[in-house]
């Protein structure tokens, strides 16, 4: 019988974890097993060792496209063994980097073209996955923002679906996200990652720059138009997003999934794993300094500031975060659009084949 922690996981969670790129067999198989919440790391780190297994001996055989998959579903299997396992930090860093290092080896086989930024910020960095659709000439760019436990690690499958309508993508480790949270905590003015980001791709010139994996990758951000770049998050990021819109000008479009008006509102609301996330990521003494915390994740006075063109996405199924706290942020934005799915869960992922085109063409046509 699962504990009250592990039963939330799965509740809460099992849409997300399947449309980004776990096997539902491996889903089921995995859950089983996890009674105690503390069992839960060691479980899914199981599952990426199998598959880090089938890829090498894909590789070793010469089949790479068949190696490139494996690695990408050892690494989604790492991510959600730590996203919102934050029992041991140490572990946590430890699992992160080895989600970080088995999708490197699937950008490696799959998507040769896939480019690794860091951008410096205060004292440390933000780290990005960059990639671009094939073919010649610049294209349009999407930064793609994670939430509170998501990473770039997590969005693979999500970045598919731009690549294939001519957007490159960007998704982005910020403060208190993957890489970006191992010096820097989660903070409420998200637009500091992702101009640090655009900074560095102005910085460059268009040259690229080598992966730290030896130099396998070939640069993508020469190929980058940035005058033609859009945000989209989800969940925590479907207020980054919005938030970064207000304040970055270079932002010419923006889209959120499901994210909160307040999120320190709807503390008493959240789930007790999300709420010891914040309070980890955050780096806040307890859930009482987290609360005060995630009071400033708000955007009151800040949507009315939006000029340019917003989706807000809702689902009204969402228990998580109301959906009346997303169609705030739409009611709010002076050129705010909102679309509800009945049927939705949190991110709609649920309905992900609904909510993912949608945002993909909404911005193919802004930018």
């Amino acid at each position: 019988m699962p504990d009250a922690r592990v039963q939330a996981a799965i509740d809460n969670w099992a849409p997300r974890m399947v449309t980004n790129g776990v096997d539902l067999g491996d889903f089921n198989r995995t859950t089983a097993k996890v009674e105690r919440w503390e069992e839960w790391i060691d479980a899914w780190c199981e599952l990426g060792e199998m598959h880090l297994g089938l890829a090498r001996e894909a590789e070793e055989a010469g089949r790479l496209r068949t190696a490139g998959e494996a690695f990408i579903r050892a690494a989604v299997a790492f991510h959600f063994a730590k996203y919102v396992w934050v029992l041991d930090g140490e572990r946590n860093t430890e699992v992160t980097l080895r989600a970080r290092d088995a999708q490197r080896d699937g950008h490696r086989l799959l998507d040769p073209a896939a480019e690794r930024i860091e951008a410096p910020l205060e004292g440390s960095r933000v780290v990005a996955n960059l990639r671009r659709p094939r073919g010649e000439g610049a294209v349009p760019l999407v930064i793609l923002i994670p939430g509170l436990d998501s990473t770039k690690e997590e969005f693979f499958s999500l970045e598919n679906v731009f690549l294939d309508r001519g957007l490159a993508v960007a998704s982005l480790d910020g403060p208190g996200q993957g890489e970006g949270g191992f010096e820097l905590p989660l903070r409420h003015d998200y637009e500091v990652a992702v101009g640090a980001l655009l900074d560095e791709l102005e910085r460059s010139g268009g040259e690229p720059v080598p992966s730290l994996s030896a130099g396998e990758y070939e640069g993508s951000r020469a190929s980058v138009d940035l005058d033609r770049v859009g945000v989209a998050g989800v969940s925590l990021g479907g207020y980054y997003a919005p938030r970064t819109a207000a304040f970055e000008p270079r932002i010419k479009a923006a889209a959120g999934v499901c994210g909160p008006w307040n999120f320190g509102e709807i503390w008493d609301h959240i789930p007790g794993l999300t709420r010891d996330s914040f309070t980890y990521y955050s780096r806040s003494a307890d859930q009482e300094a987290g609360r005060e915390a995630a009071l400033e994740l708000g955007l009151d006075g800040v949507a009315d500031q939006i000029e340019q063109p917003l989706l807000i996405i809702a689902g009204k199924l969402d228990r998580l975060i109301p959906w009346e706290q997303t169609k705030r942020i739409a009611d709010a934005a002076p050129n705010g659009e909102f679309v509800v799915y009945d049927e939705g869960n949190h991110v709609c992922n649920n309905v992900a084949y609904r909510y993912r085109p949608l945002v993909a063409d909404w911005l193919a046509e802004r930018l």
